[in-house]
């Protein structure tokens, strides 16, 4: 058993006493003496010129303290991406400028045209109302295949079209892709939407940028998810400021998902008002100012065909998906459905030849850019829709299908330039059909139809690459920064350590987890662990948190800096007990010589690191704080099997989750209680997207799905309780703690374990339904039934 407050034990998360007792501090809670309020005037067209912006009669109206447009800042840099991505015929993508404020054009509804600045956000609201704003209506492509069109309007006239990457991966396979499906003894083909999603964190974004004119200093409180990645785009590419000179603080942050990495408009704008008004400015989303501002999910359509041989061995499989990257390209957009979505495609099974090619669209939309697992659920959807649906062409079960192809030997070079180091799928597969009491369905299909309801039950086995590294790989792969990760363990004279990472939390319980790997390498109570984030001017220079890399990436760059300083310390534990540093030991807070009852306190060893009256100063410096940083040789590779049971209305078409059952290896666990936690998160957004969610535009760009009233989210009553398992463990080979990520399993295993469910259904009540797009809404579902 684990020790209380150690790895695999389940302390309670030590940051929820301020959440749940209304003490956090978000960045909304900031307020700086003096501050000014922005409100931000929007494109309510999807695309047209900008004919004139008339500001005086807003300029005249109470508490106004300036308008700005695109004229204030011509010497500014266009919003930043990190990621360029090479089209296969080797020209590199077209990447317009992504302008602060709209410059000549508006590209998409909510496009920022002009600011408001004023004493209160009520006066800078009712000024904005009277700016006098005139546009020219150009035609909007919205639908991607007609953006690609000859004819299409540009989203950008300075592109030659609104293509902006033609990517094939991997190119040296394609014609041995191909000659292997034209050869198999069967193809399954299937055509799928991945649907457009909105984030919906539950605290909005927020900027807050201050100015101190004595030292020049800049300093941008907002919700991120990495602001040493801030500081680095707004101070090097769009604002000019040196990075000594700009300070980026992300305080608590609730919730991101993907749409708190990147770096917006509006927190640039707020760090250059304060400086250009002299006093600090403060921006707030609305939500429904969030539906049209921040980065948007998914929004791939994809044709997926999977050769088999005329044993049911998989043999290929090729993908042509297109993929929206909306107006403009935000900060990690052109990865996304490229490298973290390719390369995935081998999934769990053994493929020998896979090619994909993804066409990535300019469309008038807001951005698309990384949501919950961005890439990888995109992939394990195509994935496993088209095997369920091969296994029902074939007339043979869907997991003997899946078990057949299984990847069974590691490490596992696949055909998509990855390499698995660990996995047992077959192991995961196991305890999720003993967990879901797989063995029962059928007894309880038969209940069901004797209340005249259908029952399905569906399955998905996925893979996902977390810990998104090493820099060096991902460098060749276009990213145009490094993602490694950094911390610095501080320990004071009377044994506490202050550990400062790079890394950032929005509510995944950073500061319990990271305290107890500390805790437990040490043998201290993790009462006396500190953590420290979310601050550029407090930690070293970290990529943040996205990908499932906090503890893979940033725990071992943590126990790399604890190591070291455990090292050191040694070397003052042997000296004060006259022994080899070598002969030192340490466990449950004591520095014991080898084989002997000879041993000092944790404490007293770092007291004397910092009184350092009997020790040579010539061997060992005083004090005890050590840095590290840490880039991983590979990805880490969670796994899992997940099964859903619904009851399906043939009369309406409704679908009731009654089941969900994860089974994942995410390699050694910090915390069983914080994982299940995350799982259960994934879960509802997957299973959201699955039934529910979609984020829809009309023919002229206009967003028909701008609030709540529109957009529907998953409540507590729409989903079951789930049962979470994590006790098939193959620990990842190459971090110091043997870990390999959790928080976007749920979402990207649950949508193809939902619908695989619904056609099961539909199918065992004599429809003939082969897919159904997401979201499985009744309508869709009730319409599917009709033939």
């Amino acid at each position: 058993m684990p020790k209380d407050g150690g790895i695999g034990s389940s302390p309670k998360r030590r940051e929820d006493i301020r959440f749940l007792t209304g003490t956090g501090r978000y960045s909304d809670d900031i307020n700086l003496h003096g501050q000014a309020y922005a409100h931000f005037v929007r494109s309510d067209v999807a695309h047209g010129r900008i004919l004139s912006i008339g500001t005086e009669a807003a300029m005249a109206m109470p508490g106004v303290i300036r308008v700005f447009t695109a004229r204030d800042f011509e010497g500014a840099g266009g919003i930043p991406c990190g990621w360029q991505i090479t089209s296969r015929d080797g020209s590199v993508m077209q990447e317009p400028k992504h302008p602060i404020l709209a410059e000549g054009k508006v590209r998409h509804v909510g496009d920022p045209i002009a600011v408001v600045v004023a004493e209160t956000l009520a006066q800078a609201r009712d000024a904005g109302e009277a700016l006098e704003i005139e546009i020219e209506d150009l035609p909007a492509v919205i639908d991607m295949r007609s953006a690609l069109a000859e004819d299409a309007p540009l989203v950008h006239e300075d592109l030659s079209s609104n293509l902006c990457y033609d990517w094939g991966f991997v190119e040296e396979n394609r014609e041995a892709t191909d000659r292997a499906i034209r050869e198999a003894a069967h193809v399954t083909t299937l055509e799928l939407v991945n649907n457009r999603l909105v984030a919906n964190p539950m605290e909005p974004r927020v900027a807050v940028g201050d100015y101190a004119a004595h030292s020049d200093e800049s300093t941008l409180y907002t919700t991120s998810q990495n602001p040493h990645v801030i500081r680095l785009l707004m101070g090097a590419f769009v604002l000019n400021i040196p990075e000594h000179k700009l300070r980026v603080v992300a305080p608590d942050v609730g919730g991101g998902f993907g749409a708190k990495i990147f770096h917006y408009a509006e927190e640039a704008f707020c760090t250059f008002a304060a400086k250009a008004l002299r006093r600090p400015v403060k921006w707030t989303s609305s939500r429904s100012e969030a539906f049209m501002s921040d980065a948007h999910g998914r929004d791939h359509v994809t044709r997926i065909e999977l050769a088999l041989d005329a044993d049911n061995n998989f043999t290929a499989l090729r993908t042509e998906t297109l993929a929206n990257m909306g107006a403009y390209l935000s900060t990690f957009a052109p990865s996304i459905p490229t490298w973290l979505h390719g390369t995935l495609m081998a999934g769990n099974y053994r493929t020998p030849l896979v090619y994909v090619n993804v066409k990535a669209v300019f469309t008038n939309t807001v951005p698309v850019d990384a949501y919950r697992g961005a890439g990888r659920p995109e992939a394990t959807f195509q994935l496993e829709r088209v095997i369920d649906k091969a296994a029902r062409e074939l007339g043979v079960d869907p997991i003997a299908l899946r078990r057949q192809n299984f990847i069974t030997e590691f490490p596992y070079q696949t055909p998509v330039a990855v390499q698995y180091d660990t996995g047992d799928y077959h192991a995961t597969m196991d305890k999720l059909l003993e967990i879901s009491d797989h063995a029962g369905f059928e007894d309880r299909a038969a209940d069901s139809r004797a209340r005249g309801k259908l029952r399905g039950f569906g399955i998905s086995h996925y893979i996902e690459a977390c810990g998104i590294a090493p820099s060096n790989l991902v460098g060749q792969l276009g990213a145009r920064a490094g993602l490694y990760e950094s911390a610095t363990v501080r320990v004071n004279a009377t044994g506490g350590l202050v550990v400062m990472t790079g890394s950032h939390s929005h509510g995944q319980g950073h500061e319990t987890t990271f305290a107890q790997v500390i805790s437990d390498m040490i043998g201290i109570d993790a009462d006396m662990v500190e953590i420290v984030h979310g601050d550029t001017a407090r930690t070293p220079m970290g990529m943040g948190t996205y990908g499932s890399r906090s503890i893979a990436v940033g725990g071992s760059a943590m126990v790399r800096a604890a190591e070291k300083v455990i090292a050191k310390a040694k070397k003052i534990a042997a000296h004060l007990m006259e022994a080899a540093d070598s002969d030192i030991e340490l466990a449950d807070g004591r520095f014991t010589v080898a084989g002997t009852d000879k041993s000092v306190a944790w404490g007293d060893v770092t007291l004397a690191a910092y009184v350092p009256h009997n020790y040579p100063l010539e061997d060992i410096e005083p004090g005890l704080e050590e840095t590290a940083f840490y880039d991983p040789a590979n990805f880490t590779f969670p796994s899992g099997a997940y099964g859903c049971e619904v009851e399906l209305d043939p009369d309406t078409g409704e679908v009731t989750v009654l089941g969900f059952t994860a089974a994942d290896d995410f390699g050694n666990v910090i915390n069983p209680m914080i994982v299940e936690g995350q799982v259960h998160g994934g879960l509802a957004q997957g299973i959201g997207q699955a039934l529910m969610e979609n984020c829809a535009y009309d023919e002229n760009g206009q967003l028909i799905s701008a609030s709540y009233m529109d957009y529907a989210m998953p409540r507590a009553a729409d989903l079951p309780m789930f049962r979470v398992d994590h006790s098939c463990v193959t620990p990842c080979t190459h971090n110091p703690l043997g870990v390999k990520g959790c928080g976007e399993a749920g979402a990207i295993g649950s949508p193809p374990a939902l619908v695989n469910a619904v056609l099961d259904a539909l199918h065992r009540g004599g429809h003939r339904v082969d897919h159904i797009d997401m979201p499985l809404t009744p309508a869709r579902v009730w319409t599917a039934m009709q033939g």
